[in-house]
């Protein structure tokens, strides 16, 4: 049976790449992004069964109410919680609004539609959950990132492994770091494309019942938190 995949910043970036990928892979992919004439204009030349939907991160009621509408008419098997922003600064330097809504955005929505979208899954047995993190956001690296971005994406991994522990096993979450890659977020310096960003996230998207739960990937392989 097909299953359809809910994409968080699928517009652009990685996000992108993602929906051009799970869609060649045969799933119904639902496009999230706040702005839908923008991921409409994105999706129109890519092929497959691809459905633009509205997802704003920034405002937790509103995100609520967008899932739940969605859900109305689809069933959601696969979440990829893969939006976010990049905010610069340091603990001293940051903007008291950036880290804030750093928060809001790489964590508590993902909170958000987890809460909303895995009583579902639950209920049919089956789902996958991918927390899109970053190695800025891994202890053993050394958190070096941007504050606001290494903290929310540490506690991202961190709520990834704390619900592992509540989840059912036919529901699995798991963390990934992409690497390094070329997008807006990522800037012309990094040595990866957006495309080669997705091997590890649909991989772990579309994982058999004997795959992992509640780890933290890079390159298809178990990376230190």
């Amino acid at each position: 049976m097909t299953k359809t995949a809910l994409i968080t910043g699928g517009n652009r970036g990685l996000g992108l790449e993602i929906v051009r990928e799970m869609a060649a892979l045969g799933h119904k992919v639902l496009l999230g992004c706040r702005h839908v004439t923008q991921g409409e204009q994105a999706a129109a030349d890519i092929e497959g069964d691809i459905t633009v939907v509205h997802i704003d991160l920034s405002n937790s009621d509103a995100l609520r109410a967008q899932a739940r509408h969605i859900m109305e008419n689809h069933n959601i098997d696969i979440l990829i919680n893969n939006g976010a922003i990049l905010r610069d600064g340091s603990v001293l330097s940051a903007k008291k609004e950036d880290f804030y809504d750093s928060i809001q955005v790489n964590l508590v929505a993902c909170f958000d539609l987890i809460q909303i979208i895995a009583p579902a899954m639950i209920d049919r047995g089956f789902g996958r959950i991918v927390n899109v993190t970053s190695d800025w956001g891994s202890f053993a690296d050394g958190l070096g990132g941007p504050v606001s971005y290494s903290v929310t994406k540490a506690a991202l991994n961190a709520l990834t492994m704390n619900m592992a522990h509540s989840l059912p096993e036919n529901v699995k979450v798991n963390s990934v770091h992409p690497g390094w890659l070329r997008t807006d977020m990522g800037g012309s310096a990094a040595p990866l494309s957006a495309a080669d960003g997705t091997e590890t996230i649909t991989w772990l998207a579309t994982l058999p019942e004997d795959g992992p739960n509640g780890g933290f990937f890079h390159d298809k392989k178990p990376k230190q938190w």
